[in-house]
């Protein structure tokens, strides 16, 4: 019964958060498939390997980030922290334009580069 319980959760969460009748493009999982029945206009694109970008550009774009990120950042994650990377992967998204990254972005074009050696010495 998880599924239903999924697909009712997702139907709730919609309903809180994106007007009735909105046009609502996805993949094509089927736990989307009650969107039509709660009236939304409900388009699934089912694609794969190179297509796929070009159905869903930001979405992939921003996954493809994100597992650059983790495997870069990080080297890897653990399923029992998951929720943790992700909130720190979101905090930063949200901040990316934000007067701190301007600040650390200005300090670093403006400041000669600190060598071991004055670190150090």
């Amino acid at each position: 019964m998880r599924g239903h319980t999924e697909i009712t959760a997702l139907t709730d969460f919609m309903s809180r958060n994106v007007r009735s009748k909105a046009r609502i493009i996805t993949d094509g999982w089927q736990g989307y498939n009650g969107l039509k029945d709660a009236g939304y206009q409900h388009n699934p694109v089912v694609a794969s390997g190179e297509a796929a970008g070009e159905h869903l550009p930001i979405v992939h774009i921003m996954f493809s980030n994100l597992k650059a990120w983790l495997n870069g950042t990080h080297h890897g994650v653990s399923k029992k922290h998951l929720h943790r990377y992700l909130r720190e992967w979101n905090y930063r998204f949200n901040r990316r334009n934000g007067p701190v990254a301007e600040f650390v972005l200005n300090r670093l074009a403006n400041n000669r580069t600190v060598t071991y050696a004055a670190l150090t010495g």
